[in-house]
């Protein structure tokens, strides 16, 4: 097992958090937004710097499945589909550690765009429509 893999990993769905404890009874506890919002996958992070893409309306996401990887990490399946995050102990520690600052991070980065945490109205469509280039 790895070195700093939890002792125990409880995902509470009322409350949508992911608790990890570990051997010396410390704990780490998420929302499952902060998780969702933190992806590790491409689809979140990007193929590189500055190709991050900004998570919004997830305030309600649930996480809805989790599975181990091997000894090294967890994959956590959200409600709102999203799948492809493999959260290895390291970063989630690494979470842990800067929570507060990446969370008003995130905060600033929505206010800035004038996005919400707040999911869409149910039957919204979205149409991005792009300015044309000038030839």
């Amino acid at each position: 097992m790895a070195t700093n893999a939890p002792t125990d990993i409880k995902l509470h769905k009322k409350s949508a958090t992911l608790e990890l404890v570990y051997g010396d009874e410390a704990c780490n506890t998420f929302s499952a937004e902060f998780l969702r919002v933190h992806s590790p996958s491409a689809e979140v992070r990007g193929h590189g710097k500055g190709q991050e893409i900004l998570q919004t309306g997830k305030r309600q996401v649930k996480i809805v499945n989790l599975e181990s990887v091997g000894n090294y990490a967890i994959k956590l399946s959200f409600s709102d589909g999203h799948d492809t995050g493999i959260y290895s102990w390291t970063y989630l520690q690494e979470l842990a550690g800067e929570h507060d600052a990446l969370w008003n991070d995130y905060l600033m980065k929505l206010d800035a765009v004038k996005a919400s945490r707040e999911p869409l109205p149910v039957g919204t469509q979205v149409i991005n429509i792009m300015p044309s280039s000038k030839d």
